[in-house]
């Protein structure tokens, strides 16, 4: 498989089964998601953005998805939201990330979001990396911020500041 090869669209509601299972992936590795369980569709639909939601798809299955959630409901808050992006595990390393995150970048921008945010487990250095890669800067670590199976977790909180919107 070549990224060449990636499509990247917008995700629909019939894409919802592949994301929920690249999703159960995530959180049976036990470093992407404080879930242990993935919500319904319904729920999920509630919590994240309607407009920047994609998915990629290699001969025509999904093998990855990103989306973004609104991080505070205040109207100063508006331009800011909270990334997710999931690769499928047999798909990983061949950049459908970096696929998934320059588009999310883009349609986040053209959607008036000024600021991306990213919390990630300190395990998850490719997905760090990958955040960097695309202009996010460390912030700082939540120390021992929540637990997952009983064990207390930091999380690593990363930002993106749009060069185009809210520049004003």
């Amino acid at each position: 498989m070549t990224n060449t090869h990636i499509e990247i669209e917008e995700m629909k509601a019939e894409d919802w089964e592949f994301v929920r299972s690249i999703y159960m992936e995530g959180i049976h590795t036990g470093n992407a998601t404080f879930d242990i369980k993935p919500p319904s569709f319904e729920e999920w639909d509630h919590g994240h953005i309607t407009d920047c939601r994609l998915v990629a798809r290699y001969n025509g299955q999904v093998v990855g998805w990103a989306a973004l959630s609104q991080t505070a409901h205040k109207e100063a808050y508006r331009g800011v939201a909270e990334v997710s992006i999931y690769v499928s595990i047999t798909s990983a390393g061949q950049g459908i990330g970096s696929l998934l995150l320059e588009r999310l970048i883009r349609s986040s921008e053209e959607a008036g979001f000024w600021t991306l945010q990213a919390l990630i487990f300190p395990e998850n250095t490719n997905s760090i990396k990958l955040h960097t890669r695309y202009g996010f800067e460390i912030v700082g670590t939540r120390k021992r911020v929540g637990k997952l199976h009983g064990v207390w977790r930091d999380v690593v909180f990363l930002e993106r500041r749009s060069e185009v919107v809210g520049v004003d």
